[in-house]
């Protein structure tokens, strides 16, 4: 079994997305660590209201239902770059775990990191936690 354990921790969302979402496709089993320490790259006002939309748009019966905790946007992230719909994309997304912190289980495992995702080019940047936090997230 192909298993890798990456560490989410100042990385870029976006990038670290797209890179693990390739990765699932090759049909590799992911793990995600400290999800809550990824960046979101942007001015904190910008970004706040990006998310406060994406959770008030819609309606509650019919959705779109946006998570509001670290491991769920960052999951929900990978998501949006995988042909989700198609039974592909879902084999695909089964094969990804996230965790928020660093679970006992995956203590002694080599955590590895995603060089292209590492490298952040804004000076402004907000953790998947605050952002958590501002949406009313209790973990």
């Amino acid at each position: 079994m192909n298993m890798a354990v990456i560490d989410a921790s100042g990385q870029v969302l976006g990038r670290f997305s797209s890179v693990v979402a390739k990765r699932l496709l090759e049909g590799e089993d992911i793990i995600v660590v400290n999800a809550e320490k990824a960046l979101v790259t942007g001015s904190r006002e910008s970004i706040f209201e990006e998310f406060e939309w994406r959770r008030d748009v819609g309606s509650q019966r019919k959705g779109p239902y946006y998570p509001r905790t670290p491991d769920r946007i960052l999951k929900r992230a990978v998501r949006g770059m995988l042909p989700h719909k198609r039974p592909r994309g879902m084999d695909a997304l089964r094969k990804l775990k996230v965790f928020i912190a660093l679970p006992e289980e995956y203590a002694d495992k080599k955590l590895e990191r995603i060089a292209e995702a590492s490298q952040v080019t804004s000076e402004s940047f907000v953790t998947l936690e605050e952002i958590a936090k501002h949406l009313g997230a209790k973990f």
